[in-house]
């Protein structure tokens, strides 16, 4: 294997993303009310795994939370092969411990896996602290993705780059142009050159602070 080759590892906290979006869409404390019921799928999981591909190739795609309430991502998951790690919560009050969970699977794959160049953590728990240290000490860059009104300043600024989900959608999203050019490709699907634009845009978003 060629160490020198971008390799990225992506967490996904992902009851944190998605509860923050709920709570932002239809008020604090929504998300709390709803937990233990079948949920909505909101995460816009293809514009987040455009984003952590463009840091290089993907070795490591794990998602943590308490799937049996998210079968409604099933396809959107598969479809990213996305690594799912069940987490129950044990008690009705309680945390899935899922931040532990990933920061201490996040250590492991760094000493087990030195051809990993970049690691991303999407979540917006202060939690994370610690673990950016030691991302950090390995000599490793650090990726963090969360919704801004939920994420924590500092692990924001923690991380060599941070960027706010809201503003990743938004750019996914956003119309580009000469869309009805020739050989464009299928809706859903960006071609290099869409692609291209994208990366020069992140790349001068990125310039700025978190």
């Amino acid at each position: 294997m060629d160490i020198d080759k971008p390799s990225v590892a992506i967490y996904w906290d992902f009851e944190n993303i998605h509860a923050s979006l709920i709570d932002q869409m239809k008020g604090v404390g929504t998300y709390r009310q709803t937990r233990f019921t079948p949920q909505d799928p909101v995460v816009n999981v293809a514009a987040l795994m455009e984003f952590c591909a463009s840091f290089g190739s993907v070795a490591i795609n794990r998602a943590y939370g308490n799937w049996q309430w998210f079968a409604r991502y099933r396809e959107a998951l598969l479809h990213n092969a996305v690594e799912l790690i069940q987490l129950f919560p044990p008690g009705a009050a309680a945390k899935n411990g899922a931040d532990i969970k990933l920061c201490l699977d996040a250590t492991e794959d760094m000493i087990r896996f030195p051809h990993l160049t970049t690691l991303v953590i999407i979540g917006a728990d202060s939690d994370f602290l610690p673990v950016s240290q030691k991302i950090k000490a390995a000599g490793r860059t650090l990726v963090g993705v969360g919704i801004e009104a939920a994420t924590n300043k500092h692990w924001a600024h923690s991380c060599h780059e941070f960027r706010y989900y809201e503003r990743l959608v938004a750019e996914d999203e956003s119309p580009l142009e000469d869309s009805d050019d020739a050989g464009s490709s299928a809706p859903g699907r960006p071609d290099a050159i869409d692609l291209i634009r994208r990366a020069i845009a992140r790349l001068a978003a990125n310039k700025g602070e978190p």
